[in-house]
Order: structure tokens, then sequence, then C-alpha cells
């Protein structure tokens, strides 16, 4: 009981510091300044595979305080670092409810899938009301009219967040079907 404890906490905090170290390397989306692609939510797609939910968004979480102390946010307030943790839980959370009843790479290919499209869908919302906002606000740009944003979403945030989920999910999906023996393995074994 004590080793399988241990094993997920040390496990979580190097995955969680991999997905730091792959938030390093962002390539920039092309037409936004802010918007960045990264493969930082694969190791807590590999938590939530070996350790459920719970798992997975403490690597989100710890990678996103990492990335705000160590390289700050242009705004002064961590509202990158809000966006990237909402995004990923947006992804990992219908991921992991339609995988959890099959645990077989179809289950994880419509998780993903259901993912992306919660992730797009949820984040164009959230950025409407809230993060560009205060993203605008706090950098003193001028304000956005209603319009302005609805374009900047439907042309950026949503084709982003769409790229983005695929490109993770691909990535993720080949992972998956390599080491799937491994994580079957491993996750019998911390349960």
């Amino acid at each position: 009981m004590i080793q399988n404890k241990l094993t997920r906490t040390v496990t979580t905090a190097v995955l969680s510091s991999m997905a730091f170290l792959l938030m390093l390397l962002e390539i920039p989306y092309p037409g936004s300044a802010f918007l960045k692609i990264d493969f930082s939510d694969i190791p807590a797609l590999a938590a939530l595979i070996l350790f459920g939910p719970g798992a997975a968004l403490t690597v989100e979480a710890l990678k996103n305080v990492l990335h705000y102390f160590l390289q700050g946010s242009g705004t002064g307030v961590p509202i990158d670092q809000l966006s990237n943790f909402i995004a990923a839980a947006l992804l990992i959370l219908p991921a992991w409810f339609i995988y959890k009843r099959t645990q077989t790479v179809k289950g994880l290919m419509a998780g993903l899938a259901a993912g992306t499209l919660s992730m797009a869908v949820l984040m164009s919302v959230f950025n409407y009301f809230v993060a560009l906002p205060v993203y605008t606000y706090l950098m003193g740009m001028p304000k956005m009219n209603a319009a302005e944003i609805y374009q900047f979403i439907v042309i950026g945030i949503l084709p982003f967040n769409l790229i983005k989920g695929f490109l993770i999910s691909a990535v993720f999906t080949m992972v998956y079907i390599r080491m799937k023996a491994w994580f079957d393995q491993k996750s019998v074994q911390t349960s």
C-alpha cells in the first residue's frame, strides 16, 4: 500500500517535470502572438491511463505552476497557465470517461476525439467571456467589441484547439499503442 502510494507520487512528479519541459518546446500558432502548440499534455494522458483523472490533473496543475514561477506570464497574472489547465482538463476528463468503459485503443481514440471537441467548443466559450476580455484589459490593449472577439474565436481559437487536440491525440495514441502492454501492467500493479 505504501509502496503503491510512493510509486504513484514519484511517477506523477516525474510526469509533471516531463510535461513542464515539453511545454517549453512550443510551436507558435500562425496569426496569434499568444497561442502556441505544445505536447505537454502527453505526460498527463499517461498519468490518466496509469492512475486516473486525479493524477492527470495533478500533472497539469504542477506543470502550469512550474511554468508560471519559472517563465512568468506576459500579463503578470497566470491567465495563460489557467487557460492551459482548463483546456487540458476539457481534453482529459471526456477522454477518461469514455476510455475507462472499454480500456481499448478504440475507446481511447473515441475519448480523445470527444475531449478534443469539448476542448475546442468550451475553450471558445471561455475565451469569449473570460480569457480575451481579461487578457486585453491586463495588457492595456483597446477593448475588443463582441464582433471582433467572435471573429477571433472562429478564425483563431476554435481551429487552434481542434488542431492542438488532434495532434496531441494522434501522438499519444501512437505512444499508447506501442506501450499498451506496459500501461496495462503498471496500472494493474498500482491498483
